[in-house]
């Protein structure tokens, strides 16, 4: 009987190991959103005067976040992949655009981009934890 009995389990493990593989990362919550708010928090910094980058901070995410996907196994040419794909790279940029309007940033209005960059930063969001006013 145990033979059968672990035939039975390697069978049910072969057939469930679809399961298991990875989504892909143009889907992945926390991949994507982490961009997104890098993006966001790029276009900040690079528009507003009076706010910068906590250099040693976008450091510790970035890393913190090739930790995370090499743990749930993405391999580092899949992740390089998708930041050289241009169509990705452009869907990023747009989500950032959206996210930064829809926030209150006008294009050309730098002190607009300045208030959502110190609203991120107020709000404690992975864009505002990234990000220093000197206002």
């Amino acid at each position: 009987m145990k033979p059968r009995f672990a035939t039975l389990a390697v069978l049910a493990l072969l057939t469930a190991a679809p399961a298991f593989a990875l989504e892909p990362l143009n889907t992945e919550k926390r991949f994507i959103d982490s961009l997104v708010a890098g993006r966001v928090a790029d276009v900040i910094r690079n528009t507003c005067p009076s706010i910068s980058a906590k250099m040693f901070t976008v450091l510790q995410e970035l890393n913190a976040l090739e930790d995370y996907l090499r743990d749930k196994g993405y391999s580092e040419a899949e992740v390089k992949a998708f930041r050289k794909n241009k169509d990705e790279k452009a869907r990023i940029k747009g989500l950032a655009n959206d996210y930064l309007t829809a926030a209150g940033a006008v294009e050309g209005d730098a002190e607009s981009y300045c208030k959502v960059g110190r609203d991120e930063i107020a709000k404690e969001s992975l864009a505002g934890s990234l990000l220093r006013s000197w206002k």
